[in-house]
């Protein structure tokens, strides 16, 4: 009897995290995960050197590992490597907010010290504010390392004496030590990509990827797509087709895939298993032979003639565990189909068994069982079983971070009398597909629908939103009167934005303590596309997408204001005002960057908005440089106050409604020390009890230099007569 194949097939794959322009990467999981689970995987496979498997690496994670191992950087690892006796308040409660990060059961209690140091946080209990004054100097510089050494994998130190010993001593190191690990661990990120390669030209592993940037291709493609399994779906506004950008994403990824292992991917896993009928074509165009999805596109695509039952057996096993054939603008690919049952059970199920070993020896066991249902049935080819899950996520929940259960199942699975571990290409090149499917449907691995990417209004929010930044791209390709160098970087922000990731975290499906961040790095992508081509960055992407409790980044005024329009800093004009501190906005969750504003005032009198912008010197002189001043209102939205800078000194204002320039009658500036602005309240056409939201940016050569609040808005209220009298009673 031959064996059943076995194809374990594990996705690498973080979100894009840098932001291109300006440097920063504000979020550690690709570092972290890159030096406990890309390399952990990697290690388990070559313990194992009869095993085989398959694992898909996606470009933009390949970039980002590159970048580390080049000397890049994150928010976590500045903080890291800052000296612990000399953080400044902002890192101190950065610290003590991020570097927890970890599943307290297995990655934290296992560690006497980092255990005492999670209990002297106390989460939930303490503010990092409050917590700060628990924690001494050295409290701080364990922190520091136990953050790091916590998310370094089992099988590392196996092979490290130095870093046994270093974890062995536990406690109290010094800024050395720091620093040796540190070192350490961008040296354990150099060897993730080589350790792969090595794999590969072994025959161990056969690499694939995935669409660039991991887009959900068959939305670029037609949003409409997402109909088929949701007839009733609202979709977005603009509905226009985006078929290049999927083209170039594909093409990118071979050619990235080819650059970094010396030849071109024969598999793909189309990003998030997302599969449809129209992008079968453009796939096989870049010389991809075979993908992979899950099992209820099959289903679905076969009218339910495989499907599993209410017992949640597959009712025509030997239907589902073999390649099948698709076409599409005459060329073939061959395509397979994840258990669903399997997979999850490694992801979510065997994490709860204390028992690994069992876990391991269950699982292979249910392949047997699968090999005896579909023996007879094959038409003599041997079944072939797609285990197919995401290869980082999991192991955290595992008691030991799965290196018993993987350890366990590779030499098991090696040995086994009935089962052969399996790369996919190898079992397609002795067992091609015969069977062909007439018509792809189009779905994700998750309930064979888009839902989670488009079917929330804030998903098609953020679609819209993409959608007019590509038009003023696609607009500013066509005139060509920027550089190419200016244009390629403009389409990378949007080909990133493209990525399923941000999508992901809109809507009620999913969450995080990150939800924020994640939006804000969605609509600064789209505001880079903006600002590389000199044009004005929409207001809608200063507004948040998705719906979160409001931080509170400003006070409110107390009392209406009296202010005599010298620009000098006249204490009691501005007394009652509400005052926004730059950098208040993001609190512990980036740097705070130093830019020209550093305050700005704001109330009302009677009849006008008042607003104070100070700088960080006297005002005339740090705006000498400066070409125009703006007072940008999201509500009401599209107006705007553009007030001319030149030599220090304020020139005649404009007001704008939708782009379009109205007599500025009644609008007051005064510059000198500071700048002062009183823009009538008629002109704003609002009235007591309306909601303004604004904010203040100024602009050198159409470039905006600097923007306050830096994320997010002044919310403010238009008072009533009797304001002063009420504010007076509270």
């Amino acid at each position: 009897m031959s064996k059943a194949s076995v194809a374990f097939f594990w996705h690498q794959h973080q979100p894009y995290y840098p932001d291109d322009i300006t440097g920063e990467t504000l979020m550690p999981w690709v570092r972290l995960h890159g030096t406990k689970d890309y390399i952990g995987m990697a290690l388990h496979i070559q313990e194992v050197p009869e095993f085989r498997c398959s694992i898909n690496l996606v470009p933009s994670l390949v970039v980002q590992i590159q970048r580390y191992v080049n000397g890049g950087s994150d928010r976590h690892l500045d903080v890291s490597r800052a000296p612990a006796d000399s953080l400044d308040r902002t890192d101190a409660y950065y610290l003590l907010d991020h570097f927890f990060m970890a599943n307290p059961a297995n990655m934290i209690d296992p560690y006497p010290r980092y255990r005492e140091l999670y209990h002297k946080r106390s989460p939930g209990r303490f503010t990092g504010e409050q917590a700060l004054s628990h924690f001494n100097v050295q409290d701080l510089r364990d922190l520091q390392v136990w953050s790091n050494l916590t998310w370094i994998h089992e099988l590392v130190f196996e092979q490290d004496k130095e870093l046994r010993k270093f974890r062995e001593k536990g406690r109290d190191w010094t800024e050395a030590e720091k620093a040796w690990l540190l070192e350490k661990q961008r040296a354990i990120m150099a060897d993730i990509l080589p350790l792969h390669a090595k794999l590969s030209a072994g025959g161990q592993v056969e690499l694939t990827t995935t669409p660039f940037y991991h887009p959900i291709l068959p939305l670029l493609w037609d949003k409409r797509a997402a109909r088929q399994a949701m007839p009733q779906c609202d979709l977005p506004k603009y509905l226009d087709q985006y078929k290049e950008d999927a083209r170039q994403h594909l093409k990118m990824g071979v050619a990235q895939h080819e650059e970094v292992f010396g030849s071109k991917p024969r598999g793909m896993w189309p990003s998030e298993g997302s599969v449809s009928q129209d992008i079968l074509g453009a796939i096989a165009e870049t010389g991809i032979e075979w993908i992979a999805t899950d099992e209820e596109i099959l289903s679905h695509s076969t009218d339910f003639f495989v499907h599993r039952t209410a017992s949640h057996h597959i009712n025509r096993p030997e239907m589902l565990y073999r390649p099948w054939r698709v076409e599409a603008d005459g060329q073939s690919l061959q395509i397979i189909f994840r258990d669903h049952g399997l997979s999850d059970l490694v992801g979510f199920e065997y994490q709860r068994n204390p028992d690994s070993v069992w876990s391991a020896k269950d699982m292979l066991h249910k392949c047997t069982d699968i090999g005896r249902a579909c023996r007879g049935h094959s038409g003599g080819n041997p079944p072939l079983i797609p285990i197919i899950l995401d290869g980082e996520n999991c192991w955290e929940y595992y008691r030991d971070g799965g290196v018993t259960f993987l350890r366990t199942l590779y030499r098991e699975a090696a040995k086994h009398p009935y089962l052969e571990p399996v790369r996919v290409q190898d079992h397609l090149d002795r067992h091609p597909a015969t069977d062909k499917i007439n018509r792809l449907f189009a779905g994700s691995w998750i309930n064979h629908d888009f839902y989670i990417w488009i079917g929330h209004r804030e998903d098609r929010d953020a679609w819209d939103a993409l959608h007019l930044a590509r038009e003023v791209l696609v607009k500013a390709e066509k005139a060509a009167k920027h550089s190419a160098e200016v244009l390629t970087a403009a389409r990378r922000e949007l080909m990133i934005a493209e990525g399923s990731d941000w999508f992901w975290w809109y809507g009620d499906d999913h969450s995080s303590a990150q939800d924020a961040l994640f939006d804000q790095l969605f609509r600064r992508h789209l505001q880079n596309i903006y600002q590389l081509l000199g044009e004005a960055v929409p207001s809608h992407l200063f507004r948040p997408i998705k719906r979160l409790e409001k931080r509170i980044i400003h006070s409110q005024p107390r009392s209406l204001l009296r202010v005599r329009f010298d620009a000098k800093r006249n204490y009691f004009d501005w007394l009652m005002a509400g005052v926004y501190t730059a950098g208040s906005e993001r609190g512990t969750m980036t740097k705070v960057t130093t830019g020209v504003i550093k305050q700005v005032y704001f109330g009302f009198d009677n009849e006008n908005l008042l607003v104070r912008v100070d700088t960080t010197g006297k005002a005339a002189e740090d705006l000498a440089d400066v070409d125009e001043l703006r007072l940008r209102f999201l509500e009401p939205d599209g107006t705007e106050v553009r007030i001319p800078i030149s030599d220090g000194k304020a020139g005649t204002p404009t007001f704008l409604r939708d782009g379009k320039e109205s007599p500025a009658t009644g609008i007051r500036v005064a510059l000198s020390d500071l700048v002062e602005i009183g823009v009538p309240l008629a002109s704003l056409g609002v009235k007591p009890g309306a909601s303004l939201h604004l904010f203040v940016e100024v602009y050198s050569e159409r470039q905006s230099l600097d923007r306050a609040p830096g994320e997010g808005y002044i919310d403010a209220a238009v008072p009533s007569t009797d304001f002063d009298q009420r504010m007076w009673q509270v």
